[in-house]
């Protein structure tokens, strides 16, 4: 009975880009379907819509040199990675325009990276937009909703141990 009264320890979790959701396990790269870096899910972008938002409100702990991927901790102490293409390091960061700073505090509402998706395609890379969650020992479980998604609407739910 006590339990009912429990608060859940639950996040939502927001498309940071419009596109397919698909489980990680199908991304075309093992670090990432094998789980090594931990448990996530990826978006397929639509081509047309070009930015980037924070799947869940967090601080930007890192942003990388060559502007592919940023670093993000939640306030319940989640830590999440956002990865812009696949081998898209090698591109140098032409592709990406960030709009975000270290330390900065972000909301799904708040664009974190302007994208050149197509730029991305003529190099032929995998624009896969993939999120992870870095610290398996945090997440107890990760549901989605699989199929089409906007920017910013509700994808899925993880259920932390925290």
């Amino acid at each position: 009975m006590l339990n009912l009264f429990k608060k859940k320890k639950q996040d939502t979790i927001y498309a940071p880009c419009s596109g397919e959701v698909i489980p990680i396990t199908t991304v075309n790269d093992p670090v990432f379907s094998q789980k090594m870096l931990g448990n996530g899910f990826a978006i397929v972008p639509t081509l047309t819509d070009k930015t980037i938002c924070a799947p869940i409100a967090g601080k930007i702990t890192s942003i990388f040199p060559s502007k592919h991927a940023i670093n993000i901790k939640n306030d319940t102490g989640i830590d999440y990675l956002i990865h812009i293409g696949l081998d898209t390091v090698e591109l140098k960061g032409k592709p990406f325009s960030i709009l975000v700073e270290e330390n900065e505090t972000v909301t799904p509402e708040k664009l974190l990276v302007k994208v050149a998706f197509d730029q991305i395609i003529q190099a032929k890379k995998d624009p896969s937009v993939i999120v992870v969650f870095t610290q398996d020992s945090q997440i107890n479980e990760l549901s989605l909703t699989t199929g089409s998604v906007l920017c910013g609407e509700a994808c899925g739910k993880i259920n932390r141990t925290k």
